[in-house]
This record gives C-alpha cells, structure tokens and sequence, in this order.
C-alpha cells in the first residue's frame, strides 16, 4: 500500500521530513477495524511528532490522526461495523496513523461518517470534535455553573481548528455566551460565521476587552495556544471558583496565581483514553456518534478551509508547513490517492 512516512524527525523543509513509502498492508486485531482511507485532516499534532519522534531503527512512524474511510475488514470481537461501511475517526497516537491507504484502529473509536457530508469535510471533524466535547464536558464541566460567575466561556484561539468546533459545540449544546478571541479580519469573520456572540483580540490585553462587554466574569477560559502567556490575564478575567483549560504544551506554567480565587486547571489529551486505554475509552465512539448527528441536522459545519489535492508527501509537506506558520483557519484536507 502507498503511505508516507519518516525515519528521522527533521524540519519540514527537509525533503525528506515526510517520504512517499510503499508498505505492506498493516495487520489488525480482533477488536480493530481495517479502513480504506479516503481523506484525512491534517493538525499541529502530526508536527509535533514529525519533528520531535524518533523512530526504531529500519522503521517508518506513519502519522495521521483524522481520517474517513470505507471499512475493508473486521475483527472477530467487532460489533456494529461490516465491510463498506463509511466511517470516521482520530485513532490512536501509539498506532501507525491515516497517512496510508488502509489503517487499523480500534472500533471502540470509530463512529459512522455524517452522511450529510462529503469525505473531505468529514475528515476535518473528529480530532478536534473529540478535544472540543471533551474538555467543555469531561474537564471544564461546564453544565455545572459557578456561583455568581457569567455562564460564558472565553475560547483563545477561536479560529484554529480545535477553537473553530469549540465554538460550534458549545452554540449547539450549551446557554454559554461564547466570547472567541482573534485578531485579523478573517479570523474574526470566521469565528462569527461560527456562532460566537463576541470577538476580543488576542494581541491586546484580554482581560479589559472582556470587562468592557458587561457580562460580568465568565465562569470558564479555554486557552488553545500560549497559555503561558495568556495566564495573567486569564487570572485577571475569569470569575472566582472559576475553570480553566488548555491543550498546548508550554515549557513552564506558573500557577501559583490561581490560589487567590481557588481556579482549577485542566490540562486536555484527546489521546489519553486510547494510549492508557482507560475504562471508559468506547465513550470517544459515542462522542463521534453525537457529532456526527449534529452534522447531519446542520447544528455544526464542517471546518475545512482548504484542500491541498491528493494524499502523497509532497503535499503533506506543504500543510506542515502551513500549520507551522501558525496562520492557518479551521482544518487543512487531503483527499484520495494517486493511480499510478
């Protein structure tokens, strides 16, 4: 099978950061699914590993970690899934990922793709779905309000692609008031078509813009990106008692600030029910199935912006590149493999 792969983590500028493989199709398990790959997103996690994973040696890492496909096999423990079948879903970070023409993942994190749309625009759901709906209600907990603290959330990063489904979850199922932050004009056009009801520029201080809304400080603060930077300011706006969560991977992150109004802190890894295979790791298919219905009832969109062409290393190399600029809006896809 095609795939596209490294053996050694370098710049993306490197020719051979991502390389065109041939590969023999991987072996599943009873409990996986094989998938013919169709499309796949592209996030800033694929980078992270890319440039920081060093494989065996007379390995390939194949990343990967959004994808819709068609099911070519089932495990003999399998239920609810039979060849043909159209699916979606995120994977595992421990397993080889979507950049190949077939992959095996586990069926306890797949769901049926939204028929209500294309594979492309299904492709950019499921990360970022599963990392939204698990920190607004599995770690924010945010249908359970704080006394005398706005029923809002601040969403730093809006337009990003983890942002962008934040935004939509929250409309879709919650009363909070969505304050998004962005800072050119077409990300704060972006994160409007989405449904926030605010947008404050990250590049100014937040917790003045925040104030000048008259909401009162909001109950939850979920920071996608320079969280160590935004601290301060996170600590300034959100109300006492209040609840914080972030993704990304700061080198330090002092939170001693946090004691004075008892703010809790939570860190979000989409990937932490399926590398520790906690117990209740089958509730990802469960989360893929409700999104999957939002889709097709139209209460979320997908975020795809762009389509970089078919699945092969030059084009991999060139989304890198563009989430490494960190100037990208929603969710970069690839679609479909070469003939040849």
């Amino acid at each position: 099978m095609k795939a596209i792969g490294f053996n050694h983590p370098l710049p993306i500028s490197a020719p051979q950061a991502l390389l065109d493989l041939d590969l023999p199709d991987p072996e599943y398990g009873e409990q996986d699914l094989l998938v013919e790959v169709r499309a796949i997103a592209v996030n800033p996690a694929d980078t992270k590993v890319r440039a920081s994973a060093q494989p065996a040696p007379g390995t390939w890492r194949i990343l990967g970690w959004d994808a819709v496909g068609h099911v070519h096999a089932v495990g003999t423990r399998v239920t609810g899934f039979q060849p043909g079948d159209r699916v979606f879903y995120a994977g595992a970070i421990d397993r080889p990922g979507c950049y190949a023409q077939r992959q095996a993942v586990d069926a306890r994190l797949v769901a049926h793709a939204p028929a209500a749309l294309g594979d492309e625009e299904a492709a950019a759901l499921p990360l970022t779905a599963l990392t939204a709906w698990e920190t607004l209600f599995d770690r924010l907990k945010v249908e359970q309000p704080i006394a005398g603290a706005a029923p809002a959330i601040v969403v730093i990063g809006g337009a990003g692609g983890v942002g962008s489904m934040t935004i939509q979850l929250a409309r879709a199922l919650t009363n909070l008031t969505v304050i998004a932050t962005a800072s050119r004009p077409e990300t704060v056009a972006w994160v409007r078509k989405l449904g926030a009801h605010h947008v404050i520029d990250h590049r100014q201080a937040l917790a003045p813009q925040v104030a000048a809304l008259g909401l009162g400080a909001p109950a939850f603060v979920f920071s996608t990106a320079q969280t160590e930077h935004y601290l301060p300011d996170i600590v300034a706006l959100i109300a006492a008692q209040g609840r914080i969560a972030l993704i990304d991977d700061p080198q330090s992150l002092d939170i001693v600030s946090l004691k004075r109004k008892s703010l809790s802190i939570h860190w979000e890894f989409m990937f932490t029910r399926s590398l520790l295979q906690t117990a209740d790791l089958a509730i990802q298919q469960s989360i893929l199935k409700q999104v999957a219905e939002l889709a097709n009832q139209g209460k979320i969109a997908t975020t795809r912006t762009q389509c970089l062409g078919v699945i092969n290393a030059a084009n991999l190399r060139q989304a890198h590149t563009l989430l490494e600029s960190g100037r990208t809006i929603g969710k970069i896809v690839l679609s479909g493999w070469n003939e040849e």
